[in-house]
Protein backbone atom coordinates (compact mmCIF):
# COMPACT_ATOMS: atom_id res chain seq x y z
CA UNK A 1 0.00 0.00 0.00
CA UNK A 2 2.10 2.80 -1.38
CA UNK A 3 0.62 6.83 -1.12
CA UNK A 4 1.25 8.46 -4.31
CA UNK A 5 -1.08 11.45 -4.67
CA UNK A 6 0.40 12.43 -8.12
CA UNK A 7 -0.41 9.79 -9.59
CA UNK A 8 -4.18 9.49 -8.52
CA UNK A 9 -3.93 12.94 -9.98
CA UNK A 10 -3.57 11.74 -13.01
CA UNK A 11 -6.34 8.83 -12.70
CA UNK A 12 -10.15 9.16 -13.33
CA UNK A 13 -12.21 7.12 -10.79
CA UNK A 14 -15.87 6.05 -10.06
CA UNK A 15 -15.71 7.23 -6.61
CA UNK A 16 -13.82 9.34 -4.33
CA UNK A 17 -14.00 8.81 -1.00
CA UNK A 18 -13.58 11.39 1.46
CA UNK A 19 -12.58 10.29 5.23
CA UNK A 20 -10.47 7.28 6.08
CA UNK A 21 -12.27 6.61 9.09
CA UNK A 22 -14.23 3.04 9.88
CA UNK A 23 -17.25 4.52 7.20
CA UNK A 24 -14.83 5.35 4.22
CA UNK A 25 -12.99 1.93 4.87
CA UNK A 26 -16.00 0.12 4.01
CA UNK A 27 -17.24 2.18 1.57
CA UNK A 28 -13.53 2.10 -0.51
CA UNK A 29 -13.54 -1.91 0.55
CA UNK A 30 -17.23 -2.83 -0.71
CA UNK A 31 -16.49 -0.98 -3.97
CA UNK A 32 -13.34 -2.09 -4.88
CA UNK A 33 -14.85 -5.57 -4.74
CA UNK A 34 -17.72 -4.63 -6.52
CA UNK A 35 -15.13 -3.62 -9.40
CA UNK A 36 -15.13 0.20 -9.07
CA UNK A 37 -12.19 1.89 -9.43
CA UNK A 38 -11.98 4.02 -6.22
CA UNK A 39 -9.97 7.07 -4.41
CA UNK A 40 -9.79 7.00 -0.57
CA UNK A 41 -8.23 10.63 0.86
CA UNK A 42 -7.83 11.06 4.59
CA UNK A 43 -6.81 14.54 5.84
CA UNK A 44 -5.08 12.88 8.66
CA UNK A 45 -3.85 9.32 9.38
CA UNK A 46 -6.41 6.25 9.06
CA UNK A 47 -8.93 5.43 11.95
CA UNK A 48 -7.19 8.55 13.77
CA UNK A 49 -10.60 9.99 15.62
CA UNK A 50 -13.93 8.27 16.16
CA UNK A 51 -13.03 5.65 14.78
CA UNK A 52 -10.20 4.49 17.28
CA UNK A 53 -11.38 6.68 19.52
CA UNK A 54 -14.44 4.51 20.52
CA UNK A 55 -15.48 1.89 23.68
CA UNK A 56 -14.13 -1.36 20.95
CA UNK A 57 -17.05 -3.16 21.45
CA UNK A 58 -18.87 -4.42 18.37
CA UNK A 59 -22.51 -4.72 19.77
CA UNK A 60 -26.24 -4.66 19.45
CA UNK A 61 -27.03 -2.00 21.37
CA UNK A 62 -29.17 -3.01 24.27
CA UNK A 63 -30.14 0.09 25.32
CA UNK A 64 -31.86 1.00 21.74
CA UNK A 65 -34.65 -1.80 22.70
CA UNK A 66 -35.18 1.39 25.15
CA UNK A 67 -36.23 3.50 22.75
CA UNK A 68 -38.10 1.32 20.71
CA UNK A 69 -35.19 1.32 17.52
CA UNK A 70 -35.65 -2.11 17.13
CA UNK A 71 -34.36 -1.98 13.70
CA UNK A 72 -31.17 -0.78 14.38
CA UNK A 73 -30.86 -2.98 17.15
CA UNK A 74 -31.55 -6.08 15.23
CA UNK A 75 -29.01 -4.87 12.18
CA UNK A 76 -26.49 -4.56 14.55
CA UNK A 77 -26.44 -7.75 16.27
CA UNK A 78 -26.73 -9.48 12.51
CA UNK A 79 -23.71 -7.05 11.85
CA UNK A 80 -21.77 -8.44 15.00
CA UNK A 81 -22.14 -11.82 13.58
CA UNK A 82 -20.61 -10.87 10.24
CA UNK A 83 -17.60 -8.97 11.77
CA UNK A 84 -16.92 -12.28 13.90
CA UNK A 85 -17.24 -14.25 10.51
CA UNK A 86 -14.88 -11.88 8.65
CA UNK A 87 -12.61 -10.83 10.77
CA UNK A 88 -12.18 -14.10 13.62
CA UNK A 89 -8.42 -12.77 14.53
CA UNK A 90 -9.83 -9.37 15.61
CA UNK A 91 -13.69 -9.79 17.16
CA UNK A 92 -14.21 -11.78 19.73
CA UNK A 93 -17.52 -12.74 22.38
CA UNK A 94 -16.98 -10.31 25.81
CA UNK A 95 -19.51 -12.11 28.77
CA UNK A 96 -21.36 -8.46 30.55
CA UNK A 97 -22.62 -8.38 33.56
CA UNK A 98 -25.96 -6.39 34.55
CA UNK A 99 -26.86 -6.17 38.06
CA UNK A 100 -30.49 -6.10 38.90
CA UNK A 101 -31.57 -3.79 41.43
CA UNK A 102 -35.13 -3.75 43.22
CA UNK A 103 -38.40 -3.71 41.28
CA UNK A 104 -38.75 -1.27 39.00
CA UNK A 105 -36.70 -1.03 35.43
CA UNK A 106 -33.79 -2.40 36.73
CA UNK A 107 -35.13 -5.57 38.73
CA UNK A 108 -34.32 -8.88 37.80
CA UNK A 109 -37.87 -9.58 36.06
CA UNK A 110 -37.50 -6.26 33.81
CA UNK A 111 -34.29 -7.00 32.52
CA UNK A 112 -35.01 -10.71 32.11
CA UNK A 113 -37.65 -9.86 29.37
CA UNK A 114 -35.16 -7.05 27.50
CA UNK A 115 -32.33 -9.44 27.11
CA UNK A 116 -34.82 -12.55 25.59
CA UNK A 117 -36.05 -9.94 23.36
CA UNK A 118 -32.57 -9.20 22.66
CA UNK A 119 -31.43 -13.12 22.17
CA UNK A 120 -34.84 -13.13 19.83
CA UNK A 121 -33.27 -10.73 17.54
CA UNK A 122 -30.03 -11.92 17.17
CA UNK A 123 -31.69 -15.42 16.39
CA UNK A 124 -28.69 -15.99 13.72
CA UNK A 125 -25.84 -15.43 16.75
CA UNK A 126 -24.71 -18.63 15.82
CA UNK A 127 -24.73 -19.09 12.65
CA UNK A 128 -21.04 -19.04 12.77
CA UNK A 129 -18.15 -21.74 12.09
CA UNK A 130 -15.90 -21.55 14.49
CA UNK A 131 -17.59 -22.80 17.87
CA UNK A 132 -15.63 -19.97 20.00
CA UNK A 133 -17.36 -17.69 18.54
CA UNK A 134 -20.77 -18.86 19.39
CA UNK A 135 -22.45 -16.68 21.79
CA UNK A 136 -24.80 -18.05 24.49
CA UNK A 137 -28.13 -16.71 25.97
CA UNK A 138 -28.66 -14.30 28.74
CA UNK A 139 -28.80 -16.22 31.75
CA UNK A 140 -29.29 -15.01 35.97
CA UNK A 141 -26.97 -14.97 38.36
CA UNK A 142 -27.56 -14.61 42.47
CA UNK A 143 -26.96 -11.84 44.45
CA UNK A 144 -23.29 -13.63 46.08
CA UNK A 145 -22.42 -14.94 42.79
CA UNK A 146 -22.66 -11.11 41.31
CA UNK A 147 -21.05 -10.16 44.16
CA UNK A 148 -18.19 -12.59 44.25
CA UNK A 149 -17.08 -11.39 40.16
CA UNK A 150 -17.48 -7.80 41.04
CA UNK A 151 -17.40 -7.19 44.58
CA UNK A 152 -17.58 -3.39 43.70
CA UNK A 153 -21.04 -3.19 42.82
CA UNK A 154 -23.13 -1.30 44.65
CA UNK A 155 -25.20 -3.33 47.38
CA UNK A 156 -28.50 -1.30 48.57
CA UNK A 157 -31.40 -3.52 46.86
CA UNK A 158 -29.23 -5.60 44.64
CA UNK A 159 -30.72 -8.67 43.73
CA UNK A 160 -28.49 -10.44 41.67
CA UNK A 161 -27.19 -10.06 37.89
CA UNK A 162 -27.92 -10.99 34.50
CA UNK A 163 -24.97 -12.26 32.13
CA UNK A 164 -25.11 -11.52 28.44
CA UNK A 165 -22.57 -11.13 25.78
CA UNK A 166 -21.83 -8.72 23.00
CA UNK A 167 -18.64 -8.51 21.30
CA UNK A 168 -15.13 -7.07 21.30
CA UNK A 169 -12.67 -5.83 18.75
CA UNK A 170 -8.93 -6.11 19.81
CA UNK A 171 -7.86 -3.65 17.86
CA UNK A 172 -10.28 -0.87 16.11
CA UNK A 173 -7.84 1.15 14.13
CA UNK A 174 -6.04 -2.13 12.92
CA UNK A 175 -9.58 -3.54 11.99
CA UNK A 176 -10.19 0.14 9.70
CA UNK A 177 -6.85 -0.78 8.26
CA UNK A 178 -7.54 -4.24 6.98
CA UNK A 179 -10.94 -3.07 4.92
CA UNK A 180 -8.81 -0.26 3.31
CA UNK A 181 -5.84 -2.55 2.86
CA UNK A 182 -7.91 -4.97 1.11
CA UNK A 183 -9.76 -2.34 -0.96
CA UNK A 184 -6.03 -1.30 -2.40
CA UNK A 185 -5.65 -5.44 -2.34
CA UNK A 186 -8.49 -5.02 -5.42
CA UNK A 187 -7.14 -1.67 -7.22
CA UNK A 188 -8.16 1.06 -4.69
CA UNK A 189 -5.71 4.27 -4.19
CA UNK A 190 -5.75 5.81 -0.74
CA UNK A 191 -3.52 8.30 0.62
CA UNK A 192 -3.33 9.77 4.52
CA UNK A 193 -2.39 13.27 5.22
CA UNK A 194 -4.30 14.64 1.94
CA UNK A 195 -7.08 17.30 3.18
CA UNK A 196 -9.95 17.93 0.66
CA UNK A 197 -10.21 21.65 0.60
CA UNK A 198 -12.65 21.97 -1.98
CA UNK A 199 -14.96 20.59 -4.55
CA UNK A 200 -14.24 20.37 -8.75
CA UNK A 201 -17.58 21.54 -10.11
CA UNK A 202 -19.00 21.75 -13.33
CA UNK A 203 -22.94 21.66 -14.86
CA UNK A 204 -24.80 18.36 -15.49
CA UNK A 205 -28.06 18.40 -17.24
CA UNK A 206 -31.46 18.63 -15.73
CA UNK A 207 -29.06 19.78 -12.38
CA UNK A 208 -27.41 22.91 -11.34
CA UNK A 209 -24.76 21.39 -10.67
CA UNK A 210 -22.28 18.37 -10.79
CA UNK A 211 -19.58 17.42 -8.96
CA UNK A 212 -16.92 15.98 -10.95
CA UNK A 213 -13.94 15.65 -8.40
CA UNK A 214 -12.37 17.15 -5.18
CA UNK A 215 -9.33 19.99 -4.69
CA UNK A 216 -6.59 18.38 -2.42
CA UNK A 217 -3.73 19.72 0.00
CA UNK A 218 -0.74 17.09 0.32
CA UNK A 219 0.12 18.06 4.35
CA UNK A 220 3.62 16.34 3.83
CA UNK A 221 4.66 18.87 0.50
CA UNK A 222 1.89 21.02 0.92
CA UNK A 223 1.19 20.61 -2.85
CA UNK A 224 -2.03 20.76 -4.32
CA UNK A 225 -3.76 18.50 -6.39
CA UNK A 226 -7.15 17.76 -7.98
CA UNK A 227 -8.59 14.27 -7.54
CA UNK A 228 -11.43 13.29 -10.47
CA UNK A 229 -14.16 10.94 -10.04
CA UNK A 230 -17.66 10.74 -11.58
CA UNK A 231 -19.17 10.37 -7.81
CA UNK A 232 -17.94 12.12 -4.82
CA UNK A 233 -18.44 10.08 -1.33
CA UNK A 234 -18.31 12.29 1.78
CA UNK A 235 -17.63 10.32 4.91
CA UNK A 236 -15.87 12.28 6.71
CA UNK A 237 -17.44 11.51 10.27
CA UNK A 238 -18.19 14.42 12.42
CA UNK A 239 -16.62 16.54 10.22
CA UNK A 240 -19.32 15.62 7.23
CA UNK A 241 -21.36 18.71 7.77
CA UNK A 242 -18.79 20.65 7.48
CA UNK A 243 -17.64 19.26 4.27
CA UNK A 244 -21.08 18.52 3.01
CA UNK A 245 -20.69 22.60 3.43
CA UNK A 246 -18.06 23.17 1.27
CA UNK A 247 -20.04 21.81 -1.49
CA UNK A 248 -23.52 23.89 -0.71
CA UNK A 249 -22.37 27.35 -0.12
CA UNK A 250 -21.90 26.66 3.41
CA UNK A 251 -25.32 25.44 4.68
CA UNK A 252 -25.45 21.76 5.31
CA UNK A 253 -28.28 19.63 4.23
CA UNK A 254 -27.91 18.16 7.49
CA UNK A 255 -26.32 19.03 10.47
CA UNK A 256 -24.28 16.44 13.37
CA UNK A 257 -24.70 16.34 16.86
CA UNK A 258 -21.25 15.60 17.84
CA UNK A 259 -21.24 13.53 20.75
CA UNK A 260 -18.14 13.47 22.77
CA UNK A 261 -16.77 10.59 24.61
CA UNK A 262 -13.62 9.78 26.91
CA UNK A 263 -12.46 6.47 28.00
CA UNK A 264 -10.07 5.55 30.58
CA UNK A 265 -7.85 2.86 31.10
CA UNK A 266 -6.57 0.98 34.56
CA UNK A 267 -5.50 -1.79 36.06
CA UNK A 268 -7.45 -5.08 35.70
CA UNK A 269 -10.85 -4.88 37.53
CA UNK A 270 -13.39 -7.08 36.41
CA UNK A 271 -11.34 -9.94 35.47
CA UNK A 272 -12.61 -11.68 31.82
CA UNK A 273 -16.31 -10.04 32.31
CA UNK A 274 -17.31 -6.65 31.15
CA UNK A 275 -19.93 -4.92 32.82
CA UNK A 276 -22.56 -2.43 32.60
CA UNK A 277 -22.88 -0.46 35.18
CA UNK A 278 -25.70 2.63 35.56
CA UNK A 279 -24.58 5.87 37.96
CA UNK A 280 -27.15 7.92 39.31
CA UNK A 281 -24.95 11.26 38.42
CA UNK A 282 -24.23 10.39 35.12
CA UNK A 283 -25.64 7.87 33.30
CA UNK A 284 -24.44 4.13 32.26
CA UNK A 285 -21.00 3.31 31.51
CA UNK A 286 -19.17 0.11 30.71
CA UNK A 287 -16.25 -1.51 32.21
CA UNK A 288 -14.25 -3.86 29.92
CA UNK A 289 -11.48 -6.17 30.19
CA UNK A 290 -8.88 -5.54 27.20
CA UNK A 291 -5.22 -6.69 26.90
CA UNK A 292 -4.45 -7.28 30.46
CA UNK A 293 -6.22 -4.07 31.71
CA UNK A 294 -9.52 -2.26 31.86
CA UNK A 295 -11.15 0.49 29.67
CA UNK A 296 -14.19 2.44 31.33
CA UNK A 297 -16.22 4.20 29.45
CA UNK A 298 -18.01 6.39 27.63
CA UNK A 299 -18.97 9.72 28.62
CA UNK A 300 -21.67 11.06 26.18
CA UNK A 301 -21.85 15.14 25.80
CA UNK A 302 -22.62 17.15 23.56
CA UNK A 303 -19.17 18.72 21.88
CA UNK A 304 -19.70 22.20 20.16
CA UNK A 305 -16.30 23.28 18.85
CA UNK A 306 -14.26 22.08 16.29
CA UNK A 307 -13.86 18.66 16.62
CA UNK A 308 -10.11 19.03 15.53
CA UNK A 309 -10.25 20.68 18.99
CA UNK A 310 -11.18 17.77 21.27
CA UNK A 311 -9.67 16.88 23.73
CA UNK A 312 -9.69 15.31 27.61
CA UNK A 313 -9.17 17.91 30.36
CA UNK A 314 -8.47 17.04 33.73
CA UNK A 315 -11.36 18.27 34.62
CA UNK A 316 -13.23 15.65 32.53
CA UNK A 317 -10.66 13.34 34.18
CA UNK A 318 -12.56 14.57 37.61
CA UNK A 319 -15.85 14.24 36.83
CA UNK A 320 -15.71 10.81 34.87
CA UNK A 321 -14.04 9.47 37.98
CA UNK A 322 -16.79 10.84 40.07
CA UNK A 323 -19.72 9.01 38.03
CA UNK A 324 -17.34 5.63 38.29
CA UNK A 325 -17.03 5.52 41.24
CA UNK A 326 -20.79 6.56 42.28
CA UNK A 327 -21.48 3.69 39.72
CA UNK A 328 -19.18 1.50 41.46
CA UNK A 329 -18.93 2.86 44.89
CA UNK A 330 -16.44 -0.13 46.62
CA UNK A 331 -13.96 0.72 43.65
CA UNK A 332 -12.22 4.23 44.88
CA UNK A 333 -10.78 5.00 41.94
CA UNK A 334 -8.11 7.88 41.98
CA UNK A 335 -6.58 9.66 39.07
CA UNK A 336 -3.65 8.13 39.79
CA UNK A 337 -5.06 4.85 39.01
CA UNK A 338 -5.50 6.16 35.19
CA UNK A 339 -2.95 4.67 32.68
CA UNK A 340 -4.52 6.07 29.68
CA UNK A 341 -7.30 8.09 28.96
CA UNK A 342 -8.96 9.02 24.97
CA UNK A 343 -11.28 10.87 23.08
CA UNK A 344 -13.63 10.31 20.50
CA UNK A 345 -16.21 12.49 18.38
CA UNK A 346 -19.55 10.43 17.67
CA UNK A 347 -21.63 11.91 14.41
CA UNK A 348 -24.91 11.81 15.10
CA UNK A 349 -27.56 13.22 12.36
CA UNK A 350 -29.33 16.06 13.99
CA UNK A 351 -33.00 14.97 12.70
CA UNK A 352 -34.84 17.98 15.16
CA UNK A 353 -35.47 21.23 13.76
CA UNK A 354 -35.24 22.48 17.19
CA UNK A 355 -31.77 20.92 18.68
CA UNK A 356 -29.91 23.82 17.08
CA UNK A 357 -30.61 25.85 19.88
CA UNK A 358 -28.96 26.77 22.78
CA UNK A 359 -29.30 24.15 25.26
CA UNK A 360 -31.50 21.38 22.86
CA UNK A 361 -29.31 19.43 21.61
CA UNK A 362 -29.15 15.59 23.35
CA UNK A 363 -26.61 13.56 22.26
CA UNK A 364 -27.30 10.50 25.24
CA UNK A 365 -30.74 10.01 23.62
CA UNK A 366 -30.16 11.18 20.03
CA UNK A 367 -30.40 7.55 16.87
CA UNK A 368 -27.16 6.19 16.24
CA UNK A 369 -28.85 5.18 13.37
CA UNK A 370 -27.34 6.09 9.98
CA UNK A 371 -28.41 8.10 7.42
CA UNK A 372 -27.57 8.24 3.07
CA UNK A 373 -27.84 11.63 1.45
CA UNK A 374 -28.48 11.48 -2.54
CA UNK A 375 -27.40 15.38 -2.96
CA UNK A 376 -29.26 15.24 -6.34
CA UNK A 377 -32.52 15.00 -4.52
CA UNK A 378 -32.12 17.27 -1.68
CA UNK A 379 -30.29 20.19 -3.59
CA UNK A 380 -29.93 19.33 -6.85
CA UNK A 381 -26.24 18.72 -6.78
CA UNK A 382 -25.14 16.12 -8.55
CA UNK A 383 -22.33 13.28 -8.34
CA UNK A 384 -22.11 13.99 -3.86
CA UNK A 385 -23.26 11.07 -1.97
CA UNK A 386 -22.80 11.92 2.17
CA UNK A 387 -23.02 9.47 4.53
CA UNK A 388 -24.05 10.39 8.09
CA UNK A 389 -24.22 8.91 11.48
CA UNK A 390 -23.96 5.83 12.31
CA UNK A 391 -21.64 3.04 14.49
CA UNK A 392 -18.61 1.65 14.43
CA UNK A 393 -20.61 -2.09 14.40
CA UNK A 394 -23.19 -1.17 11.80
CA UNK A 395 -20.33 0.28 9.41
CA UNK A 396 -20.09 -2.44 6.63
CA UNK A 397 -24.05 -2.20 6.30
CA UNK A 398 -23.84 1.70 5.85
CA UNK A 399 -21.19 1.05 3.18
CA UNK A 400 -23.49 -1.59 1.58
CA UNK A 401 -26.20 1.35 1.05
CA UNK A 402 -23.85 3.75 -0.24
CA UNK A 403 -22.13 1.47 -3.00
CA UNK A 404 -25.78 0.20 -3.89
CA UNK A 405 -26.09 4.07 -4.71
CA UNK A 406 -23.65 4.90 -6.49
CA UNK A 407 -23.91 2.36 -8.91
CA UNK A 408 -27.42 2.97 -9.23
CA UNK A 409 -26.04 6.74 -10.14
CA UNK A 410 -23.24 5.25 -12.36
CA UNK A 411 -25.53 2.71 -14.36
CA UNK A 412 -23.90 -0.14 -13.40
CA UNK A 413 -25.05 -3.56 -11.44
CA UNK A 414 -22.64 -5.88 -8.73
CA UNK A 415 -23.40 -7.55 -5.72
CA UNK A 416 -22.19 -6.84 -2.32
CA UNK A 417 -19.93 -9.21 -0.94
CA UNK A 418 -18.25 -7.91 2.24
CA UNK A 419 -20.58 -10.16 4.57
CA UNK A 420 -18.85 -13.27 3.15
CA UNK A 421 -15.83 -11.84 2.22
CA UNK A 422 -12.54 -11.77 5.02
CA UNK A 423 -10.91 -8.43 5.78
CA UNK A 424 -7.45 -8.26 4.61
CA UNK A 425 -5.88 -11.00 7.07
CA UNK A 426 -8.97 -12.41 8.05
CA UNK A 427 -8.64 -15.99 6.33
CA UNK A 428 -7.52 -17.99 9.23
CA UNK A 429 -10.08 -20.30 10.19
CA UNK A 430 -10.48 -20.90 13.80
CA UNK A 431 -8.23 -18.34 15.35
CA UNK A 432 -6.60 -20.52 18.27
CA UNK A 433 -5.80 -23.36 15.47
CA UNK A 434 -4.29 -20.64 13.51
CA UNK A 435 -2.35 -19.21 16.31
CA UNK A 436 -0.83 -22.73 17.43
CA UNK A 437 0.05 -23.58 13.47
CA UNK A 438 1.86 -20.14 13.35
CA UNK A 439 3.85 -21.17 16.71
CA UNK A 440 5.27 -23.83 14.72
CA UNK A 441 6.03 -22.27 11.51
CA UNK A 442 8.14 -19.77 13.17
CA UNK A 443 10.01 -21.64 16.52
CA UNK A 444 12.26 -18.91 16.34
CA UNK A 445 10.02 -16.10 17.82
CA UNK A 446 8.67 -16.40 21.74
CA UNK A 447 5.33 -17.58 21.77
CA UNK A 448 3.47 -14.12 23.22
CA UNK A 449 5.80 -12.20 19.84
CA UNK A 450 3.61 -14.66 17.62
CA UNK A 451 0.26 -14.73 19.50
CA UNK A 452 0.61 -10.79 19.17
CA UNK A 453 1.49 -11.16 15.37
CA UNK A 454 -1.61 -13.41 15.40
CA UNK A 455 -3.76 -11.31 16.74
CA UNK A 456 -2.58 -7.55 15.04
CA UNK A 457 -2.42 -9.35 11.25
CA UNK A 458 -4.31 -12.30 10.66
CA UNK A 459 -3.43 -14.35 8.00
CA UNK A 460 -0.74 -11.89 6.70
CA UNK A 461 1.61 -12.74 9.33
CA UNK A 462 4.11 -14.19 7.34
CA UNK A 463 4.03 -10.76 4.87
CA UNK A 464 5.03 -8.34 7.73
CA UNK A 465 7.77 -10.95 8.68
CA UNK A 466 9.08 -10.98 4.85
CA UNK A 467 9.50 -7.27 5.64
CA UNK A 468 12.98 -8.37 7.71
CA UNK A 469 14.05 -9.93 4.13
CA UNK A 470 14.04 -7.11 1.52
CA UNK A 471 17.05 -5.26 2.33
CA UNK A 472 20.41 -7.27 2.78
CA UNK A 473 21.93 -7.48 6.45
CA UNK A 474 18.88 -5.95 8.29
CA UNK A 475 17.04 -9.88 9.28
CA UNK A 476 18.68 -10.35 12.57
CA UNK A 477 18.14 -6.68 13.97
CA UNK A 478 14.43 -6.78 12.39
CA UNK A 479 13.24 -9.89 14.15
CA UNK A 480 14.26 -8.19 18.01
CA UNK A 481 11.30 -7.17 20.16
CA UNK A 482 11.46 -3.24 20.64
CA UNK A 483 12.28 -3.88 24.02
CA UNK A 484 12.29 -6.95 26.30
CA UNK A 485 8.77 -5.65 27.94
CA UNK A 486 6.72 -5.80 24.59
CA UNK A 487 5.78 -7.98 22.10
CA UNK A 488 6.03 -5.63 19.32
CA UNK A 489 8.94 -6.43 16.63
CA UNK A 490 11.45 -4.06 15.27
CA UNK A 491 10.04 -5.21 11.83
CA UNK A 492 6.42 -4.45 12.28
CA UNK A 493 7.51 -0.61 12.46
CA UNK A 494 9.45 -0.97 9.45
CA UNK A 495 6.57 -2.61 7.95
CA UNK A 496 4.51 0.16 8.53
CA UNK A 497 6.46 2.57 7.03
CA UNK A 498 6.95 0.74 3.97
CA UNK A 499 3.62 -0.88 3.46
CA UNK A 500 1.15 0.70 5.82
CA UNK A 501 1.95 4.63 4.59
CA UNK A 502 2.99 5.21 8.20
CA UNK A 503 4.26 8.66 8.58
CA UNK A 504 4.26 9.91 11.94
CA UNK A 505 5.53 8.39 15.30
CA UNK A 506 2.16 8.86 16.65
CA UNK A 507 1.06 6.44 13.75
CA UNK A 508 2.99 3.55 14.68
CA UNK A 509 2.80 3.87 18.37
CA UNK A 510 -1.64 4.54 18.80
CA UNK A 511 -2.46 2.91 14.65
CA UNK A 512 0.09 0.40 13.71
CA UNK A 513 1.58 -1.41 16.28
CA UNK A 514 -0.64 -0.33 19.76
CA UNK A 515 2.45 0.40 21.59
CA UNK A 516 0.51 3.37 22.82
CA UNK A 517 -3.26 2.30 23.19
CA UNK A 518 -2.35 1.48 26.74
CA UNK A 519 -0.65 4.68 28.05
CA UNK A 520 3.28 5.70 27.26
CA UNK A 521 5.14 2.49 26.54
CA UNK A 522 7.98 3.79 28.12
CA UNK A 523 11.12 6.20 27.00
CA UNK A 524 13.39 3.31 25.40
CA UNK A 525 10.72 1.77 23.48
CA UNK A 526 9.77 5.57 22.31
CA UNK A 527 13.33 6.12 21.36
CA UNK A 528 13.96 2.76 19.26
CA UNK A 529 10.70 3.34 17.45
CA UNK A 530 12.28 7.18 16.44
CA UNK A 531 15.28 5.93 15.52
CA UNK A 532 13.83 3.03 12.97
CA UNK A 533 11.96 5.90 11.86
CA UNK A 534 14.49 8.65 11.72
CA UNK A 535 16.81 6.16 9.88
CA UNK A 536 13.35 4.79 6.88
CA UNK A 537 12.46 8.07 6.87
CA UNK A 538 15.62 10.30 6.73
CA UNK A 539 14.42 12.57 9.55
CA UNK A 540 16.81 14.96 10.85
CA UNK A 541 17.48 16.20 14.51
CA UNK A 542 14.89 18.79 14.45
CA UNK A 543 12.01 16.38 12.98
CA UNK A 544 12.59 13.80 15.57
CA UNK A 545 12.10 15.96 18.12
CA UNK A 546 9.02 17.62 16.62
CA UNK A 547 7.60 13.67 15.94
CA UNK A 548 8.75 13.14 20.04
CA UNK A 549 6.36 15.90 21.22
CA UNK A 550 4.01 15.54 19.25
CA UNK A 551 3.32 11.68 19.94
CA UNK A 552 3.81 12.78 23.91
CA UNK A 553 1.34 15.14 23.66
CA UNK A 554 -1.02 12.50 22.97
CA UNK A 555 -0.30 11.03 26.70
CA UNK A 556 -1.21 14.66 28.66
CA UNK A 557 -4.74 15.97 29.42
CA UNK A 558 -5.54 19.34 27.44
CA UNK A 559 -5.39 22.68 29.78
CA UNK A 560 -8.99 24.60 29.97
CA UNK A 561 -10.16 26.84 27.73
CA UNK A 562 -9.08 29.89 29.89
CA UNK A 563 -5.60 28.67 30.66
CA UNK A 564 -4.19 29.76 27.29
CA UNK A 565 -1.16 27.95 26.35
CA UNK A 566 -0.85 25.98 29.79
CA UNK A 567 0.04 22.55 29.77
CA UNK A 568 -2.84 19.86 31.37
CA UNK A 569 -0.79 17.08 33.20
CA UNK A 570 2.94 16.97 34.23
CA UNK A 571 5.04 15.43 31.57
CA UNK A 572 6.23 13.02 34.05
CA UNK A 573 2.77 12.38 35.02
CA UNK A 574 1.75 12.11 31.46
CA UNK A 575 3.80 9.67 30.22
CA UNK A 576 4.09 7.26 33.34
CA UNK A 577 4.74 4.11 31.54
CA UNK A 578 2.26 1.32 31.69
CA UNK A 579 2.78 -1.80 32.61
CA UNK A 580 2.39 -4.17 30.05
Amino acid sequence: MQRDLKKMSATEYDLVIVGGGISGASIAWDAALRGLKVALLEKEDFAHATTSGSSKLVHGGLRYLVNGELRLVRESLRERRIWESIAPHMVHPLPFILPTYGHGMKSGPVLSIGLAFYDLLSYDRNFVSDDDKKIPGFRSISRDEALRLMPTLKRDRLTGAKIYYDCQMFAPERLCLECIEGAVEFGADAANYAEVTGFEMGNAAGASRRISGVQVKDRHSGETHRIRGRIVINAAGPWADTLMGLAEGGKPARRLIRSKGIHIITREISGLNALAIQSDIGGHFFVIPWRGHTIIGTTDTVFDDDPDKVGVTEQDLRDFLSVVNDGLPGLGLKREDILHFYVGIRPLVDSSPASGEEGGKDSYNASRAAEVLDHEKIDDTYGLISAMGGKWTTSRHLAEQVVDLALMKLGRQAKCETHCTPVYGGEIGRLKSFIARARKRHPHLPAEVVENLCNYYGSRIDEVLATANERPGEREELLRRLSGDTSVLAVQVIHAIRHEMARHLSDVLFRRTGLGTLGHPGVPIVNRVTELMARELGWDDTTIANEIADAVRLFETQPPANEGDMRGASLAEATRSADR
